[in-house]
């Protein structure tokens, strides 16, 4: 298995063509994604060939719409992991550029699926959309794969409760703090990476030092505290969150502070990736330091039973 990043208009690895190909942009790798690569996996060993995922870097709509696009659910590293680890034997990884953006949807098809991926099968879901301006759709497509005698799998959108698992029905559960609905959607804990910085430690103070994470490369959840497990040195371990300001020291800058439970290290300077686990509560101001400090012992405690102890 492997990653490769090329650019749009490059010759893929020979491992990399002939095979059962699936394209998108696999925001989060959720369930409906899910389905997606089993698919493929199923094409490619009717085939007796590769399953390829296509995907993009940097996203489309960062060059059509700098700075209009969503905040991602995986940084690019996570996204190939889960892609390999949900069924594909290769990742591409194109380079976006405004060249490939203008390519008609029959440029896109005959220049990158069928030149260059020498795609033998494709699987996509119901709303796949490809080429300038996402002019082609499934029909088109099925269109395209009959001319050129290319297997076409449709896969149908996964629905959860009556609704369609999609990337955005991920951001609106985070944005609004359920991480346990938005597990359910990814079918595995949220994961928020960041860097540690250096806080003003009223955390370590008052007896339970957090590590403060900022540049984050992923959507922050809503504010409240949480439950959660921070993956460091092997081990897995089990934490409480808080994301959102300070009122009880008057502070309103949002801040994302974690503590892991047990934890005697230093993280200063490391990236971190945090899952979470489960919502415990609202953040709110306290009457005092007193109140404060028993009320963050109650949700340590309750993290270390929802979470369990540290992993190896």
């Amino acid at each position: 298995m492997a990653v490769q990043q090329i650019e749009w208009d490059a010759s893929p690895p020979d491992a990399c063509r002939g095979g059962a190909v699936a394209i998108g942009n696999f925001d989060g790798v959720h369930r409906g994604h899910a389905a997606l690569l089993a698919e493929a996996r199923r094409q490619a060993e009717a085939l007796d060939g590769p399953a390829i995922a296509v995907t993009f870097d940097p996203h489309p709509i960062e060059l059509l719409r700098p700075g209009q696009a969503p905040p991602q659910l995986t940084t690019a590293e996570d996204r190939s992991r889960l892609l390999l680890e949900g069924g594909a034997d290769h990742v591409l990884v194109l380079h976006v550029t405004h060249e490939l953006l203008a390519l008609t949807a029959t440029e896109f098809f005959t220049e990158v699926i069928q030149k260059r991926l020498q795609a033998r099968a494709l699987v996509e879901g119901s709303n796949f959309g490809f080429g300038r301006g996402r002019e082609g759709d499934v029909a088109m497509l099925a269109r395209l794969c009959d001319l050129a005698g290319m297997r076409l799998q449709v896969v149908p959108p996964l629905v959860l409760e009556g609704v369609e698992v999609s990337s955005s029905r991920v951001r609106t559960a985070l944005t609004a703090g359920n991480v346990s609905e938005a597990a359910n959607l990814l079918g595995r804990p949220y994961r928020l990476h960041g860097t540690v910085v250096s806080g003003q430690r009223r955390g370590q103070k008052l007896g339970f030092p957090t590590a403060n994470l900022e540049r984050t490369a992923t959507l922050v959840p809503g504010e409240g505290v949480y439950a959660v497990r921070v993956p460091h040195e092997n081990r897995v371990w089990p934490g409480a969150a808080n994301v959102g300001p300070n009122p009880t020291f008057g502070e309103e800058a949002r801040k994302i502070e974690i503590h892991l439970i047990g934890y005697r290290g230093d993280l200063y300077g490391l990236d971190l990736g945090v899952d979470f686990i489960e919502r415990l509560r609202d953040t709110r101001a306290f009457k005092g330091i007193a109140e404060l400090t028993e009320q963050l012992r109650i949700d340590i405690e309750r993290a270390a039973r929802i979470v369990g102890e540290v992993r190896t």
